[in-house]
């Protein structure tokens, strides 16, 4: 659906409520009773044969007796009667409709969404709650509460939840600027609405819950493009395997593992909480006070011992950090402090605090330039009541301007003593938790969310620039072992296809039989390692089928009868294709590893790190969504280090993780260049000496059946195919190419080098220099929906940006708006016919309906080549710009 008719189904004029109700146990008398008493302005219809009226509402018969087209039709009718409805909803001309029913089965719903599509009509739901929109009045569901207005949105698959959310939202004084209940998505999805939401003025921050995700790919790309505006925050059910099972049967759909979706959430560029009190702690940290973190350490004060190490406890086991005091800051702690010499952090100020103590420390906390996060936490005190405290708290607060003070928060224990503080602090813009802990934990939120906001964009190609593939004769070899129907690799199979990724396998050779083993293990040189060849038998240490350290012909030759003796006993059946024998690699001082990749249902492939061992599953292993550059593969070490998956050994030598990052990114490059490998496992991968080494590899192959509904990636890799070589009119040549994150120091002076006037015309008026941050959106996009296309050129100094053309795609391919700038030294190549084009043949590819662009009348040159390549030229004369537009279809 696009964003324009999303915008239509929630902006409705009026209402026809099918299957509306007089009786109080029927969801169409609950739908209707919510609309009128909502304030919604526009006609609200009631279509039963049973009533002459609803509520005292003039009611219709039928659908087609309707006087008027309805924006929006809810249906509360039983399930049966659906695909009809729709049928008549969409003879009559309303394009929009929420379904109430549940218990539709799979063909059910695919014939529901084969119905609607055929009629044009947008469906909410199945199995939904509705709909409420409180800005217009517009409370189109069967709740049991309303929802104020606000500017959080929130999104649910689960009704039971949405009626939750819509209680402690109440209770709170939280309002709303949509709420959507979305149930089964059969056809209106998370990622149609996160793209309408993340453009959406009147929304702050978007709150999901979510069983499932149909389409990864449009979601990762829509929330990514939505999280850097706004916050996002999820729950995802299912961590577990029973409960993934139950999110399947609530609202269909393929099961993932859960360290999938948290790769997924962080390579997003969301916040994931893990439950309903975690969620309303982050709506209040997070979406509520949306200011990301400058830094990450926390600076603790409290009038009591036990909280601070409460606190100071939580952090540390939640990946936190304290920040150390400078000896001002302590020299000023230490003049308000009972004790003196007794400043640290956390800051104790003791029991016996009175409210002007607090205030003088608070004072210098909030002016410590080190100080850039502070938690206060409070105990009850006979000295004067909380409420005392919580105003000399944000009174002191909101003295500083907001630029000036750091991120602040408050925990005000106890119950009775601590309701009046926390609504004092509540009401002054301070966030404050019932607990240290979970205050600690709201604050973790928001670094959490700040680490993720660093993987926003990391979409580069995946290897070193030096580092190329010659991957078509890869795919050629992977396509003549299935042509030999041979989808199981064994290493000596899959070492030849390592090796154009550069990554190193040890030399392996293969025997037939055992007496043929024994030739072989004499010409590699002793000690050998011995291993089954059987494709039947995926993990061969199981069931004795390697053997290790063999330093003769005759042993090699006994161990090899020996195996085949004993898998034709435990497994009569396996097929046997021989076995491989290499020599024992040097194990002392080594640490070995396990590397795999693993094709989920739902987000295609995935690469998983961990220690070697006998099985490598989603919850021993830190997970990644490829496609990784250097940076994305740092995450993931330091994710399985974080997660204990990787253990620091006491070895002579550390992990290289310049060159394990390397591996990883060319392990990545393998799977994004080779749809047809399904899965991968290198184990062990022996790390020493910085190299790294494969001494076992299984390659599982099949033939990858494209499908319309999802992509075979999750993130669309650089694209590589766009590349080509062109010639300026100097005859020189250079690369036409999308950006890479690698460019931004050649982006950075390309935007240095343009004079003023250039600048002027390309920005509409006079920039500072760009900053880190803004340079790396310019280089780091999302091929989905965006597209930068430079020249570039090669010279001893590095890659040279001559010129760039920029392409952001609608979600719905309705209208592209494009820009291009040229380096102001190089005008008169023919840069910008060739930027022009490139975005226009980018455009056409992606079946967009028009391009379209501004700029400014002196901009002579610009309006000419747009003439040239038929575009339309409009002047406005009030705005003093000039349009130019292309219709593509």
């Amino acid at each position: 659906m696009s964003v324009k008719r999303i915008s239509q189904f929630f902006n409705p004029s009026s209402v026809a409520v099918i299957g509306a109700s007089n009786q109080t146990n029927r969801a169409g008398f609950v739908v209707m009773r919510n609309l009128l008493q909502g304030g919604f302005n526009g006609p609200i219809m009631p279509v039963t044969p049973k009533y002459k009226a609803v509520h005292g509402v003039l009611a219709y018969p039928t659908i087609a007796a309707l006087p008027q087209i309805p924006d929006l039709a809810i249906l509360c009718t039983n399930k049966h009667l659906s695909i009809n409805l729709i049928k008549e909803l969409g003879e009559k001309g309303c394009k929009h409709a929420i379904l109430i029913a549940s218990g539709f089965k799979t063909e059910q719903k695919q014939a529901l969404i084969a119905t609607a599509k055929e009629y044009g009509v947008s469906l909410l739901g199945p199995n939904c709650l509705g709909l409420l929109i409180p800005s217009i009045g517009l409370n189109a569901s069967f709740s049991h509460t309303i929802a104020s207005p606000g500017k959080l949105a929130f999104i649910s698959q689960s009704a039971a939840v949405c009626s939750t959310i819509l209680d402690w939202a109440q209770n709170k004084g939280i309002g709303f600027s949509y709420f959507v209940s979305m149930g089964d998505c059969c056809d209106l999805d998370f990622h149609e609405l996160i793209d309408f939401l993340g453009r959406d003025p009147k929304t702050q921050a978007i709150l999901l819950y979510i069983d499932n995700i149909a389409n990864a790919r449009s979601f990762i790309s829509a929330a990514r493009a939505a999280a850097v505006n706004k916050p996002i925050i999820a729950i995802k059910t299912g961590k577990t395997a029973l409960g993934a099972a139950a999110a399947t049967l609530h609202t269909g759909g393929q099961t993932s593992a859960d360290a999938v979706y948290d790769a997924m959430f962080q390579r997003a560029g969301m916040l994931r909480v893990n439950d309903l009190r975690e969620l309303f702690a982050a709506t209040q940290t997070l979406a509520l006070h949306p200011k990301l973190l400058k830094k990450e350490h926390l600076c603790i004060l409290t009038n009591g011992g036990g909280p601070g190490v409460m606190a100071v406890d939580t952090l540390i086991q939640s990946s936190g950090r304290l920040v150390k005091l400078s000896d001002e800051t302590i020299a000023k702690l230490n003049k308000v402090m009972p004790q003196e010499d007794m400043a640290s952090n956390p800051v104790d100020i003791f029991g016996d605090s009175d409210p002007a103590r607090y205030q003088k420390t608070l004072d210098v906390l909030l002016k410590a330039p080190e100080v850039d996060n502070l938690l206060i936490l409070h105990s009850p005190s006979a000295l004067a009541p909380s409420e005392e405290y919580a105003k000399i708290i944000v009174e002191t607060v909101n003295a500083l301007p907001k630029m000036q003070r750091p991120y602040v928060l408050t925990n005000f224990m106890g119950e009775d003593a601590a309701f009046a503080a926390r609504k004092i602090c509540n009401l002054g813009g301070i966030p404050t938790y019932r607990t240290p802990e979970g205050a600690v934990g709201a604050f973790m939120h928001l670094v959490q969310y700040r680490r993720n906001q660093k993987h926003l964009t990391q979409t580069p190609e995946s290897l070193p620039q030096s580092y190329s593939v010659d991957s078509k004769t890869v795919k050629q070899q992977i396509n003549q072992h299935l042509a030999d129907k041979q989808t199981y690799l064994s290493t000596y199979q899959t070492r030849p296809i390592l090796d154009f990724y550069g990554i190193d396998v040890i030399q392996t050779e293969v025997a037939l039989t055992p007496s043929e083993a024994r030739e072989q293990a004499q010409a590699l040189g002793f000690p050998i390692a011995l291993k089954l060849l059987s494709p039947s038998i995926p993990s061969k240490s199981d069931v004795g089928g390697v053997v290790l350290n063999l330093n003769d012909g005759d042993e090699v030759e006994q161990t090899a009868f020996s195996i085949l003796l004993r898998i034709k006993q435990t497994y009569p059946d396996a097929i046997i294709e021989g076995f491989s024998i290499q020599k024992m690699a040097p194990r002392a001082g080594a640490q070995e590893l396990r590397i795999a990749i693993k094709t989920d249902p739902c987000f295609g492939p995935v690469i998983l790190l961990g220690e070697s061992g006998t099985g490598l599953s989603f919850a021993q292993a830190a997970v990644a969504l490829p496609p990784l550059n250097m940076n994305l593969a740092k995450y993931l070490i330091a994710a399985a280090h974080d997660k204990g998956y990787i253990k620091d050994k006491h070895l002579p030598d550390k992990i290289d993780k310049y060159t394990l990052c390397a591996l990883l990114t060319r392990v990545s490059q393998l799977i994004v260049d080779q749809p047809n490998i399904e899965s991968l496992e290198l184990n062990p991968v022996l790390a020493i000496d910085g190299q790294f080494l494969v001494l076992d590899a299984m390659m599982q192959v099949k033939k990858y059946q494209s499908t319309t509904r999802s992509k075979r990636l999750s993130i669309r890799p650089y694209p590589k195919e766009l590349e080509q070589i062109i010639t300026l009119k100097d005859g020189s040549s250079a690369v036409l190419r999308p950006i890479k994150p690698e460019d931004e120091a050649a982006h950075r002076e390309f935007d240095l080098a343009l004079t003023k006037e250039d600048r002027y015309k390309r920005f509409f008026g006079e920039l500072p220099d760009f900053s880190h941050e803004q340079l790396a959106k310019m280089t780091q996009i999302d091929y989905d929906r965006e597209m930068a296309f430079i020249v570039s050129q090669e010279t001893p100094k590095g890659p040279k940006t001559l010129g760039v053309s920029r392409v952001l795609m609608e979600p719905d391919n309705l209208e592209a708006e494009f820009a291009i700038v040229i380096r102001s030294d190089l005008k008169g190549l023919g840069l910008g016919r060739i930027l022009l084009q490139s975005a226009i043949d980018h455009c056409k590819k992606h079946d967009v309906a028009c391009i379209a662009g501004i700029t400014l009348p002196e901009n002579t040159g610009m309006i000419a080549l747009a003439k040239k390549l038929g575009f339309t030229i409009k002047r406005d004369f009030e705005e003093g710009t000039v349009s130019m537009q292309l219709q593509l279809r």
